[in-house]
């Protein structure tokens, strides 16, 4: 389980992860994020704790992706599938997700909401994740967000399912901070 708490002069998020069942509790200022949390969490498989104010809604949105990515940084273990991919169709749109969850933080993609295209970059770069996002076709931007996010948890399910050794041709990859 791994608890974070981001607090600035703009927000202030606690929120808590873990493996389960796809179980959430979110409380935000922002109903649609609060919808593509319980969302992510149902779909990863994960339970998701999120308690989050904040002065804008870009703020918001933002810093609760670093606080969700941190958190799935924490919660990758060394040996697991590493990798996910799925593509999802929700009504007309259809939207396909691609990662790796091996501690090589970039992010590609385009979505037709720039405030949720910077969610899953700053997502991304904070969970160290590779993350490809691929919008075959839609319309309805709740659609293709919505299934941009539905497909990002899957593919994190993915990633996440466990392995039984590091799935690298490098090996484990040690980093020590002073």
């Amino acid at each position: 389980m791994t608890t974070i708490r981001r607090e600035t002069r703009e927000t202030q998020i606690r929120l808590r992860l873990e493996p389960g069942d796809g179980g959430a509790t979110i409380t935000t200022d922002e109903p649609f994020l609060s919808h593509m949390l319980a969302t992510f969490a149902r779909y990863a498989g994960l339970d998701l704790e999120v308690e989050a104010t904040g002065d804008l809604q870009h703020h918001l949105v933002e810093d609760v992706a670093i606080a969700l990515g941190a958190a799935l940084r924490d919660e990758t273990p060394e040996t697991c599938a590493r990798y996910g991919a799925v593509t999802v169709p929700m009504d007309e749109a259809l939207v396909q997700v691609a990662l790796d969850a091996g501690g090589r933080p970039h992010f590609e993609g385009r979505l037709p909401s720039s405030l949720y295209e910077h969610f899953l970059r700053s997502l991304a770069m904070n969970a160290a994740y590779t993350l490809h996002v691929r919008v075959i076709r839609g319309r309805d931007r709740h659609h293709i967000v919505e299934a941009a996010v539905k497909a990002l948890g899957l593919a994190v399910r993915r990633a996440l399912a466990p392995g039984d050794a590091v799935f690298s041709t490098k090996g484990a990859v040690a980093l020590e901070r002073d």
